[in-house]
């Protein structure tokens, strides 16, 4: 168990910051915002697995673990979230932004039954996430554009209060928590008002990766429509279309197989799949971490950088070419791909 608790976090970091040098490339040749959002998301990765891999090989610290919390607890899902909107800025996708935001606030007082005296932070968090999650969805409603960058300016006020909470929070001795079977970090040394931070950050970061994805995948597969958007009021109409996405998501798959095995599927199908994938399972494994099921949380890590890894290379979206020191290679281009 050391020795894959060790193994495991160090992979998940290694390729974490590679990654983020790829994408950080990839934006300075082409200045797409979601290229530079999803690299800082990947760089809060990499520090997060470094922080792991540093705290089993030689030993767990309080500033170590304080810094794990609020990177691997806090930003990483939230940054790449808020990079999935960037790059579905010209969408409607806005509208199930605001909505997770709001989903993740409410979440807060619910955390909070659980934290005695938390409960006034609780209310304060989700207040700011209401409001936040409402002008999100205001501005997807008469300038998508904006949308994004309020997501971010919310994100970014939100990054550095979290900041000063977990840094500031008093951790009783040793400053650090471990479960004890799987010797895996747990947030259960931070006082409850900390602990209330992780629904907007955490659900509702993940929730716009995860679905992002499949929203994405679903705009370039060929579709087969079972259920049609009708309703008309915007905002009601967005959540409906979250359920006509998802069914007529599975029940396009085997045409997208059929196309892929064409070679007429556009490359940005199966990447959002994957890019899904890697998202879902390490929100599941921390997930599990929060009730005491640790044994999958390194794994759940790993496997979930490196899918999203698969997927960002399968995608024209995000590297059109793979620089590799002088060398460069350039892509095929993706016209006359069908979706």
């Amino acid at each position: 168990m050391h020795f894959l608790n060790t193994v495991l976090p160090l992979g998940s970091s290694v390729l974490s910051f590679a990654f983020a040098a790829m994408v950080f490339d990839q934006w300075w040749q082409r200045r797409h915002s979601f290229q530079l959002v999803w690299g800082v998301g990947l760089l809060w990765f990499g520090v997060a697995a470094g922080c792991e891999f540093v705290g089993s090989a030689f030993g767990w610290n309080e500033s170590l673990y304080r810094t794990w919390y609020l990177i691997g607890a806090l930003y990483v899902a939230a940054y790449l979230g808020a990079g999935t909107i960037y790059l579905l800025g010209k969408t409607n996708f806005g509208y199930f932004a605001g909505v997770t935001v709001i989903i993740g606030g409410a979440f807060a007082p619910l955390i909070s039954l659980r934290y005695p005296g938390s409960g006034s932070a609780a209310v304060v968090v989700f207040a700011i996430a209401l409001v936040g999650g409402v002008a999100i969805i205001a501005a997807t409603a008469t300038r998508k554009g904006l949308a994004a960058h309020i997501a971010m300016a919310l994100l970014a006020a939100g990054s550095v209060a979290a900041a000063y909470l977990v840094f500031s929070a008093h951790l009783p001795a040793p400053g650090f928590a471990l479960d004890p079977a799987s010797h895996a970090p747990v947030g259960s040394a931070f006082p409850g008002y900390v602990r209330v931070l992780t629904g907007p950050f955490n659900i509702a970061g993940a929730l716009c990766l995860v679905f992002g994805g499949v929203y994405s995948a679903y705009l370039y597969m060929p579709k087969r429509r079972v259920l049609r958007a009708k309703v008309t009021t915007p905002v009601l109409a967005q959540l409906y279309g979250v359920a006509v996405v998802v069914v007529n998501f599975v029940a396009s798959l085997p045409g997208a197989v059929v196309a892929l095995r064409q070679g007429k599927l556009h490359s940005r199908v199966p990447a959002t799949i994957l890019i899904a994938l890697g998202a879902f399972i390490p929100s599941i494994t921390s997930g599990l971490n929060r009730f005491g099921v640790t044994w999958s949380f390194f794994l759940g890590e790993f496997l979930g950088v490196l899918l999203i890894f698969i997927g960002f290379l399968v995608s024209e979206e995000v590297f059109r070419n793979v620089r590799l020191g002088a060398v460069i290679w350039k892509r095929r281009s993706l016209e006359g791909e069908t979706g």
